[in-house]
């Protein structure tokens, strides 16, 4: 078949995974060198605006499952041509998404020492936090807005319009850290609130360019808002049901790693600037893992969609290895290139030493971090959200927390031996995953086309298992 060859897969996976990859490699650039001129600015700096993305990031774990939800329709009904069906689940995923962002916004701007408290005993690092917090939070609707638009866009295969607007929004965001943080044109030096005012501006940006380019494109989806919302009981009742399982592994898994944030907000300040960096040039690896889970959701859950059930197992099981194998190069090139990179960063002494230890052993632990996370990408598009939310869940709060509790906060053992406890149950996950991949057993499609053909794949695969 021509849809399973080498050939047109690699050239369907390019069109989607390397717009999404560059978008997420200039978004992390633009952090980087945030970082690199917050650190003029000390180590305290550093660590409090790195607490601060931790906080952040328990807002996106919030709606992250949203997202996860949304483009298991998106891809599907795009799959079977159901233009109301996506209308309706973009609505309800774009509210859902927006209620998080407000609430984490008003948290962020009213009770930021509430936050800062809650990640770090250090109270140097919590002034500093919280005055880049109270200002921060304003980019927090601005940031969901965007992703759920990125989102509809993707899962429809128009990757280009989210990489323009990355575009306009790091170099906005670049441009006004070099005015705002020191103070150039005449502009006054506002130093960490400099950054969170570039910040917001920047997240600004890339709605207004996203939407104005889906307005010149005429895309049919992202503002038609009138059709958003036509919802009714039987619609709402499946949607969350097929996304109920991701929004549970997202808040939970996002729980577990403020736990573990507060473990590491807990160690030495060189300690908790190493890791902000270490967070950032993490976002190197993610960058180049969101490409792969991005077209696994298009390029498997639209054939899912479309009744091509073999299809999608034959790309699922080529993006996973190919995944792998592009996150170890990546890696392998991150700790080859560490020195230049650190010293960017301004870390030296204990702080480099420790980011570097870092980097060793998350370039082991991220090539299968990221199988798992593409294999529970794959399963969710297919439309089983609930195996890799499973496994997720119970080894993250049966074994991850209370190894990393236990080591830091009962023991006080060495830094890095704390931070390798956050990977110990990748490979065991991996194994059960992979298992689980074989069978089949993760495609269950939501339209009527994808169950049409369903008995007869899953005949095909009891014969092959036989």
């Amino acid at each position: 078949m021509k849809s399973n060859s080498w050939k047109d897969f690699l050239s369907r996976l390019c069109i989607i995974a390397i717009p999404v990859a560059l978008q997420n490699l200039l978004t992390i650039t633009g952090s980087m060198i945030d970082t690199m001129m917050i650190s003029s600015l000390g180590e305290t700096s550093v660590g409090a605006v790195g607490l601060c993305a931790q906080f952040s990031s328990l807002m996106f774990s919030g709606y992250w499952g949203f997202v996860g939800g949304g483009m298991l329709f998106f891809a599907q009904y795009w799959g079977a041509g159901d233009e109301e069906g996506i209308h309706r689940s973009y609505g309800l995923t774009f509210t859902c998404m927006m209620s998080v962002g407000l609430l984490f916004s008003l948290v962020s701007i009213f009770r930021p020492d509430w936050v800062m408290s809650l990640y770090t005993d250090k109270e140097s690092v919590q002034a500093m936090g919280i005055t880049y917090l109270r200002i921060v939070g304003f980019s927090y609707p601005l940031t969901v807005y965007s992703m759920a638009m990125a989102a509809l866009l993707r899962s429809t295969e128009q990757v280009r319009i989210p990489l323009y607007g990355a575009i306009c929004s790091v170099l906005t965001n670049v441009l006004l850290n070099y005015l705002l943080i020191f103070g150039h044109l005449g502009l006054p030096a506002l130093g960490i609130r400099g950054a969170a005012v570039a910040t917001v501006s920047a997240s600004l940006v890339n709605v207004l360019v996203i939407m104005f380019l889906s307005h010149l494109r005429h895309h049919p989806f992202v503002l038609k808002v009138r059709k958003h919302f036509h919802w009714n009981r039987t619609f709402v009742r499946a949607y969350f049901t097929k996304c109920y399982p991701i929004l549970l592994n997202e808040v939970l898994i996002g729980v577990g790693n403020m736990i573990i944030n507060v473990v590491l907000g807990r160690q030495s300040e060189k300690a908790i600037a190493a890791t902000a960096v270490f967070r950032t040039l993490e976002g190197l690896i993610i960058g180049f893992f969101a490409g792969f889970s991005n077209a696994a959701s298009v390029l498997v859950g639209k054939e899912v969609g479309a009744g091509s059930l073999e299809t999608a197992w034959v790309r699922a099981r080529r993006l996973i290895y190919l995944c792998m194998g592009f996150i170890a190069l990546v890696s392998t090139l991150l700790v080859l290139l560490h020195d230049p990179i650190l010293r960017a960063m301004n870390l030296k002494g204990e702080s480099y030493d420790l980011c570097f230890g870092m980097l060793m052993i998350y370039g082991v632990a991220s090539i299968i971090r990221m199988g798992n996370w593409i294999q529970n990408d794959t399963y969710r598009s297919a439309g089983d959200a609930a195996y890799g939310t499973i496994l997720e869940i119970v080894f993250m709060f049966a074994l991850v927390v209370p190894a990393v509790w236990f080591s830091g906060m009962s023991r006080h053992w060495a830094f890095l031996l704390i931070f390798a406890f956050c990977y110990i149950d990748e490979p065991i996950r991996f194994v059960l995953m992979q298992i689980h991949f074989y069978t089949g057993r993760w495609i269950k499609p939501v339209t009527p086309e994808g169950q049409a053909a369903l008995p007869a794949f899953r005949a095909l695969h009891e014969k092959k298992k036989a």
